[in-house]
This record gives structure tokens, C-alpha cells and sequence, in this order.
């Protein structure tokens, strides 16, 4: 089941999928640690996961900061413009 989201609440964008290595390129509105659970939501994708890896010029974080630009892995094909919302 979907959650609907305020878009006021939304920490984050996709910038880029590459789908060879199931990565999203990620801009940050908000603060984001490894761990947390996350639904990236668009016009076709939905997608609820816990992020287990984050890496910022090829180099893993634990954390990253608003306006960072990031890479996160994705479970499943994530599109440009898709929205990123902190789930409970």
C-alpha cells in the first residue's frame, strides 16, 4: 500500500538513474543517513526501501547534507524528477 506524500515533504530529487549499476543520482533537500527507510515516488514509480548505500564521488557515506549530490542504490528502476520522502 502507498503512502501519499506532501510535496513540502519531500528531502531529495532524482537526477539520474543508471540503470547498469541500479543507481540514483540524488539532490538533497534535506539531511539523509544509511539506514533510513525512504519512498521515491513519480508518475510510474513507487518504491519503498531502506538505504544501504550512499556514496558521494565514488567514496561511501554515512550520511549526507542538504544540497548534496549523491548516489544512492536503487531496489528497482527510479526515474529523473522522482520525488524522495523519509518514511516512518
Amino acid at each position: 500500500m502507498s503512502t501519499e506524500h506532501d510535496e513540502s515533504a519531500a528531502i531529495g530529487t532524482v537526477t539520474h538513474y543508471f540503470g547498469h549499476l541500479s543507481v540514483a543520482a540524488v539532490q538533497l533537500d534535506q539531511p539523509l543517513h544509511k539506514g533510513e527507510k525512504v519512498h521515491i515516488k513519480g508518475h510510474t514509480t513507487d518504491l519503498v526501501q531502506t538505504v544501504d548505500s550512499m556514496e558521494v564521488d565514488h567514496q561511501s557515506i554515512e550520511q549526507a547534507a542538504p544540497g548534496d549530490d549523491l548516489a544512492i542504490h536503487v531496489d528497482d528502476h527510479v526515474r529523473d524528477h522522482d520525488r524522495i520522502f523519509r518514511e516512518d
